[in-house]
């Protein structure tokens, strides 16, 4: 393998796949890229084994080849070089020369026919989608995944693709978010499955606002081309969780008593504020809502207290209710709009967080102290 390339290029390959790739792997080959140069391109795959990634770059080959390098050195390598072209060789003992103005450096590799082979894609079952559409979604969504890895299932996005709807629905047991948006789906593409955390972090990453998303699925797998305008593309394969997601409908409040209107940022800013008085003992801001006016409370023997008020515009019964300040926060942050809507039944039902537009989230109340 003999290639010049542009240190942007080979700098955009290895920031695309590295983060998969683990520094504590019992399998020394999965902390190395596998690098292949073919036509006019050199395309960087790294694997964990349950999420694949593959970006493909523009070079200049001289020889075609494959090899794998320590992702970790090479980048390290690369990112500090001062020349913009980099030309790399390797030998037939799997050393990979780097040159680039007057720096040198050799790097020991393994043989690419070591590296896992990624699946390949057989399915018909697909769907198209603006990269901005998905990375709305994801973002209004992720942040509600559940980290608890004894209820498998929540760890992860469940995805349902049904009567040219797609629906995304997280939750860890204590709050839910769920948006859904109109996707063209062919009839032979509707389907459900869960995408594992891992995979969703790596595309809340690499999506961007521009181009489109292609969608492929099998029963256990993902694959995810993200292609731009400029021709370049990223690949994301990914297991899915097995298993079947619990009846998120049934934790929707169906009635509601009060709507609350709220501008959004001005609340978002008051509940950060009154959070730095919480602490892990009491960890709760209290909603004290009144005509026109919302009260924040919240109150720490061992750091203090803190109180803000807002001017709202509301001509309901007076309530009150308490929530873990960080599950308020988390969704109004991953919002753009100015106008958020509070509906609530009483202190003891779940509130309902909502905008004028597909996006929904519950939240479980916590006890009036």
């Amino acid at each position: 393998m003999n290639l010049s390339i542009a240190k942007d290029q080979l700098i955009h390959g290895l920031q695309s796949v590295q983060n998969i790739v683990s520094s504590r792997t019992t399998l020394p080959i999965l902390s190395n890229v596998l690098l292949r140069a073919t036509d006019n391109r050199l395309e960087l795959t790294a694997t964990d084994l349950d999420v694949s990634i593959s970006c493909a770059v523009e070079a200049n080959v001289k020889k075609q080849g494959a090899i794998t390098v320590p992702v970790r050195k090479l980048f390290g390598i690369v990112r500090e070089l001062a020349s913009p072209e980099i030309e790399m060789e390797v030998d037939e003992k799997n050393a990979t020369s780097i040159r680039a103005g007057a720096s040198f450096y050799k790097i020991l590799g393994l043989s690419a026919d070591e590296y896992p082979p990624i699946q390949k894609f057989k399915e018909s079952k697909k769907i198209v989608l603006p990269q901005e559409k998905l990375k709305g979604m994801l973002k209004k969504t992720s942040f509600a995944i559940s980290s608890d890895e004894s209820r498998y299932v929540l760890n992860g996005i469940f995805i349902s693709l049904k009567e040219h709807k797609m629906t995304m629905v997280a939750t860890d047991g204590r709050r839910l978010a769920l948006v859904d948006e109109e996707v063209d789906i062919p009839e032979s593409s509707q389907s459900e499955f869960i995408v594992p955390t891992k995979a969703v972090n790596e595309l809340n990453r690499l999506l961007t606002d521009k181009g489109d998303v292609e969608i492929k699925f099998t029963e256990n797998q993902l694959a995810l081309t993200l292609t731009n305008e400029k021709g370049g593309s990223v690949l994301v394969i990914s297991k899915l969780v097995e298993g079947n997601y619990p009846n998120y409908r049934q934790v929707i409040p169906s009635e509601t008593k009060e709507r609350i209107s709220l501008p959004r940022e001005e609340f978002l800013a008051a509940l950060r504020r009154a959070q730095i008085m919480t602490s892990d003992k009491a960890n709760s801001v209290k909603l004290a809502i009144g005509r026109n006016n919302l009260a924040i409370t919240a109150n720490s023997p061992e750091v203090g207290e803190a109180r803000e008020t807002m001017a709202i515009d509301y001509k309901g019964k007076d309530m009150a209710i308490a929530f873990n300040p960080a599950y308020m926060i988390e969704p109004l942050s991953a919002l753009t709009d100015d106008e958020v809507f509070l509906e609530l039944i009483d202190e003891l039902s779940p509130g309902v967080l909502k905008i004028n537009g597909p996006f929904l989230y519950v939240v479980m109340p916590m006890r009036l102290s």
